[in-house]
């Protein structure tokens, strides 16, 4: 077996969700410091979701057309960066809008395709993911630390320096993310579209749909939801730490997870403690122990419940439509589904409130479990686990 190039794969996850780490709980902060309004700032917010609508499945098809992922990585992570040096040339919302659409087109074609790598080298070990993966989370933590503290010390005006320096990061990982083989399968012959309409598909695909939906507001508003109630940069940086924290927890677990468990339970089971946790964010903002409480279950709200996906989609998806999958999954689920539920929240923030908006996201939550549930049990057998594959 040809070893795992484990540090290059996790040296792009920790600098890509390093990013992830100070846009979701601090530029919707600095947008506000811009004057802009709340609807502004959720469509601001959800363009980083609504270019994943289409943009994924335009990289994903043609990487899986010319047979390599490397190159189209490399090239499309650099243009992101390009793209994002925008934000210092103009600051009205017309202008980063035509900015954040242009930088997030490039850069969330990227996941994807380093996604389908990662599951390429794994090959039928795709319940290894999760070590990986965790390297993104600890890049995560690190940058919500690190930013929450230094966002209390100075004006958020840095903010946009700081992730300068981690684009830059992002630039040099994605310059080291190794090529894989793309084995043939007996399902190149057929088009994707024809495994999309099996019955199990579709339903992971509506169900992620709406787990993302569900997600929205708290991407889109739960830091200012908590600064709102009189927590401070600090407080709120280490809350978003905490759920990554657990989220790691189960990476590392996940190989045992699912040797005990099917992905299709495990994958139930974190809608239903989606419904728990948002309830707890929408009735407990003033008691920190629901707040630590609901961070918690972020282990299994992502966690698990995309561990279980990433299974689930690398067993539907074989030879020259791993990226199609990729890009499909991330398309309607981080993309539409994610865009709908925080541009839902732009309106619902003002009109309905912050625990009427996390009710929804309840509600998004649990018509995802009655989703799951009717696909019915397990359609194809997970597959026996073959020689772990880092040494």
């Amino acid at each position: 077996m040809r070893p795992l190039p484990y540090w290059r794969l996790s040296a792009f996850y920790f600098f890509y969700f390093a990013l992830v780490g100070a846009m979701a709980p601090f530029w919707g902060l600095y947008l506000k410091s811009l004057r802009l309004a709340p609807l502004e700032i959720a469509v601001l917010m959800s363009l980083l979701q609504i270019t994943r609508i289409f943009a994924p499945n335009a990289w994903g098809w043609l990487a899986d057309r010319r047979g390599e992922r490397g190159g189209i990585i490399r090239m499309i992570v650099l243009a992101a960066a390009l793209a994002y040096l925008g934000v210092f040339l103009g600051s009205t919302f017309a202008w980063l809008f035509c900015v954040m659409a242009l930088m997030s087109f490039f850069w969330s074609g990227s996941l994807p395709l380093v996604d389908a790598t990662t599951l390429s080298h794994l090959r039928e070990r795709s319940d290894w993911y999760g070590r990986i993966r965790l390297w993104g989370s600890l890049g995560f933590i690190g940058s919500v630390l690190g930013l929450g503290y230094l966002l209390d010390r100075m004006p958020v005006a840095v903010l946009p320096w700081a992730v300068t320096g981690l684009m830059a990061g992002l630039v040099v990982a994605s310059q080291n993310v190794p090529e894989a083989p793309v084995p043939s399968h007996d399902t190149d012959r057929l088009s994707v579209w024809h495994i999309v309409r099996r019955k199990e598909v579709a339903a992971l695909m509506a169900a992620c749909f709406l787990m993302a939906a569900a997600h929205g507001p708290y991407y889109t508003f739960y830091s200012i939801y908590l600064a709102g109630h009189g927590y401070s940069k600090t407080d709120i940086g280490a809350l978003w730490a905490l759920g990554v924290v657990c989220e790691i927890g189960i990476f590392l677990l996940s190989p045992r997870l699912f040797s005990r468990f099917a992905a299709e339970s495990v994958l139930r089971f974190s809608f239903v403690t989606a419904v728990v946790r948002f309830l707890l964010i929408a009735f407990g903002v003033d008691h920190p122990v629901a707040l630590i409480l609901a961070q918690t279950l972020h282990a299994f709200t992502f966690g698990a419940y995309h561990a279980a996906a990433m299974v689930l989609i690398h067993r539907y998806f074989k030879g020259r439509h791993q990226a199609k999958g990729q890009g499909l999954y991330n398309s309607l689920a981080f993309g539409a589904g994610g865009a709908a539920g925080g541009l839902v929240s732009g309106y619902t923030w003002g009109g309905l409130g912050p625990p009427a908006t996390f009710c929804l996201s309840a509600a998004a939550a649990a018509l995802g479990t009655l989703v799951l549930w009717s696909a019915g049990r397990r359609a194809l057998p997970l597959s026996a686990a073959p020689e772990r594959p880092v040494g």
